[in-house]
């Protein structure tokens, strides 16, 4: 006999069972939408990396490329930059300077022009949005990028473009970190930033970049037509890094010097919120670049969590037959579900990052294809 006033255990029993089935169908759903919006993400981005570098014939086409484009990002570099435009000029008197100006407030632009160099402005602020724009609108042979803040001795610049003229690399390393950076360097947190980015992205990509974040690289014209700009600030140096890493791309290390920026010079990297950002950069591209390991890890660590949780609760039933923790078993087997959908989302991630090599690979054959006509074509205007 039930007593009057109780739920009946039928009822009881239906309701359990229909909340258990409206729980799961909510939580299924917030698991797949969360992996929809990744892989949405992450699809995103190696569609937006096959939109970039696709060339384009226009008026620009008869323009004669440099054979060798200097840039120089600024913000504020008064105290140095007159100098770093002379030592320019020395070391490559054929090459054309380019100093692109990011809202400066003091006599930056000034100076530079009185040193010779060719002044043009990007007025979006960060070094990501100043290289976008010196990629989109110079054209070069080959390109060498050096900051104005007088750190880097220019007596290595002829062999880093002749690695690109003459030994076809994509893109050279200027290495501080084999010389003289850690002497030079007073600022200990990025001596450590430096050294942990270098050991993680080489770890994650099977790779030997010697250095990183540094500011003194030599591109060629299939690089610097085919890389798409998605930073902002100073983590661009990882992006360009893995880039290159990614693609297959012909990277090679030339040890330069490194000497501390002059009196008074102020650098313009915040060291905790900046590292930060290159560290999540880092991150983001190795989802993009490397999904099936990424989601594959994910996997991973979801299934042995859902294991050591349900362990215990197994155990209790084989000696009792009894499952005290019941709510501890659902959320374990929904863990399981979420490290299998982990690991497909990343097999079909990684299709498409296949996908985009093969596509990477048919355009940077056609670039560097039209690359040689003009080169030709503008040999034989100059005989």
């Amino acid at each position: 006999m039930e007593q009057q006033g109780s739920i009946p255990e039928d009822f009881r029993d239906i309701f359990i069972k229909k909340w258990l089935i409206w729980s799961e169908s909510v939580i299924i759903y917030y698991i797949y939408t969360f992996f929809l919006r990744e892989m949405n993400r992450a699809g995103s981005a190696c569609s937006g990396v096959l939109s970039v570098g696709v060339y384009v014939e226009t008026e620009e086409e008869d323009e004669v490329m440099d054979k060798i484009a200097v840039l120089i990002p600024c913000y504020n570099e008064e105290q140095t930059i007159a100098k770093v435009v002379q030592d320019v000029r020395e070391a490559l008197p054929e090459a054309v300077i380019y100093v692109y100006d990011n809202n400066s407030t003091d006599r930056t632009v000034e100076l530079a022009k009185a040193a010779g160099a060719c002044i043009r402005y990007e007025y979006r602020q960060g070094k990501g949005s100043v290289i976008r724009r010196m990629f989109r609108e110079i054209e070069a042979e080959c390109y060498l990028m050096i900051d104005g803040d007088d750190t880097y001795p220019l007596e290595c610049a002829g062999e880093m473009t002749d690695r690109v003229l003459k030994h076809n690399a994509d893109m050279v390393v200027g290495d501080r970190l084999s010389s003289t950076y850690f002497t030079e360097n007073k600022r200990p947190f990025h001596n450590f930033g430096n050294s942990l980015m270098r050991f993680g992205i080489n770890r994650l990509f099977h790779t030997d970049i010697k250095d990183i974040m540094t500011g003194y690289r030599a591109f060629s014209y299939g690089f610097v037509k085919t890389f798409p700009v998605f930073s902002q600030g100073f983590e661009i140096e990882t992006e360009m890094t893995i880039h290159a890493v990614n693609y297959n791309m012909q990277v090679e290390n030339v040890v330069v010097e490194y000497r501390d920026r002059p009196a008074g010079s102020v650098s313009k990297l915040n060291t905790y919120s900046d590292g930060m950002r290159v560290i999540r950069k880092m991150l983001q591209l190795y989802r993009n670049y490397r999904p099936l390991h990424f989601f594959g890890a994910l996997c991973f660590v979801l299934v042995a969590l859902a294991l050591g949780f349900m362990i215990p609760v197994f155990g209790e039933y084989l000696r009792t037959g009894l499952v005290p923790r019941f709510p501890t078993m659902i959320v374990c087997g929904f863990m399981v579900l979420a490290g299998i959908q982990s690991f497909f989302a990343g097999m079909i991630l990684e299709v498409m990052t296949a996908k985009d090599r093969r596509d990477f690979e048919y355009r940077l054959t056609k670039i560097n294809t039209e690359k040689i006509q003009r080169t030709e074509k503008n040999r034989k205007d100059d005989r």
